[in-house]
């Protein structure tokens, strides 16, 4: 297969699947992966400066800033450079902007699903201090109730509780119009629907992106 430079956006609501979508298509068409959540795992892991003002965020169940986002994307962007697909970013049409300052994005994929089903779906979510993130039927723990990586306690954030949850894909739908109106306006906007399964979504996307699967 003859690689084209494919710079990839996956975004969609809370448990949508995209980081998954993006995993996927990281391995159909060869591209290095940015994915926003391994990127402040690893810095939270590394205990690097910019990792002890992540944990912070997460310990507390709140979104990482912008300042912080916007600088791991731009470190990793420098070392993938024309071929990557990215998975988490941007979340608002501040995020979008900045990337647009540092690269021209070829297509977004817009992974949809229902408030009903996202909840559905968060509320198995495990998280860990250390930064792991586990489901309980779609990626459960070795043990029960205990992180495979660093061995504490895995713990519900309170912004996986079905109260926050709302709240926050309340935000998302506000955001999303933004980002569909910025990247419509580019003509790169590709809109998936998030409910059939994984391989069914895959097969979907690379339909729409012209690849034979």
């Amino acid at each position: 297969m003859k690689k084209q430079n494919y710079r990839i956006i996956i975004i969609g609501p809370q448990s949508s699947g995209k980081g998954t979508q993006a995993d996927l298509l990281s391995e159909k068409l060869k591209l290095p992966i940015i994915s926003v959540g391994n990127l402040i795992r690893e810095q939270i892991k590394r205990k690097t400066k910019l990792g002890r003002k992540a944990a912070k965020f997460v310990k507390q169940g709140s979104l990482i800033p912008d300042e912080l986002t916007n600088q791991l994307v731009k470190n990793k962007i420098k070392t993938v450079k024309t071929r990557f697909v990215i998975d988490g970013y941007p979340r608002d049409i501040n995020q979008a902007k900045f990337l647009a300052k540092l690269t021209e994005i070829t297509q977004v994929i817009e992974i949809t699903l229902s408030n009903q089903e996202a909840i559905k779906r968060i509320s198995g979510r495990r998280s860990c201090a250390c930064g792991e993130v586990y489901h309980l039927k779609y990626n459960p723990p070795k043990k029960k109730g205990i992180c495979d990586e660093c061995g504490k306690k895995l713990f519900i954030r309170e912004d996986d509780q079905p109260k926050a949850i709302r709240k926050r894909l309340k935000i998302y739908r506000q955001e999303i119009k933004k980002l569909e109106k910025f990247y419509k306006k580019q003509k790169v906007l590709i809109k998936i629907d998030g409910r059939p399964r994984i391989a069914k979504i895959h097969q979907t996307i690379l339909k729409k992106l012209n690849v034979h699967y």
